[in-house]
């Protein structure tokens, strides 16, 4: 299983294979028209609470991450669709945060690297 993250305002590239947006909200200035996904999975994103108090603080990543991972092994099923792309090929999982290291699509592929 390939998983890539990306910035879903970076350019799309050839090696994206299924590109899956995994945030709960529309990214900003973008039109649903113009952005090539597969998927939009809201529901994997983290619960809004969760969302709002992690705010994007690496300090508070450690536990943002098992928070999250938690919400994640309450609701397993929520990782189906996601893992039937990514067994068809390279999956890139899309995040609208401005922070490339500390957002939900990074922890979901480090949840789903350890969870196999």
């Amino acid at each position: 299983m390939l998983i890539k993250t990306k910035r879903i305002y970076a350019k799309t590239g050839t090696d994206d294979g299924a590109r899956i947006l995994v945030d709960r909200l529309w990214p900003r200035g973008l039109r649903k028209d113009e952005v090539k996904i597969a998927l939009w999975l809201k529901d994997i994103a983290p619960s809004e609470e969760l969302r709002k108090w992690f705010a994007h603080d690496p300090k508070k990543w450690n536990e943002f991450k098992r928070r999250y991972f938690a919400e994640l092994n309450e609701n397993p099923e929520m990782l189906a669709p996601l893992y039937a792309h990514a067994k068809t090929g390279a999956t890139t999982l899309l995040f609208g945060a401005k922070d490339e290291k500390h957002n939900n699509a990074v922890a979901l592929k480090e949840f789903i690297e350890t969870n196999r």
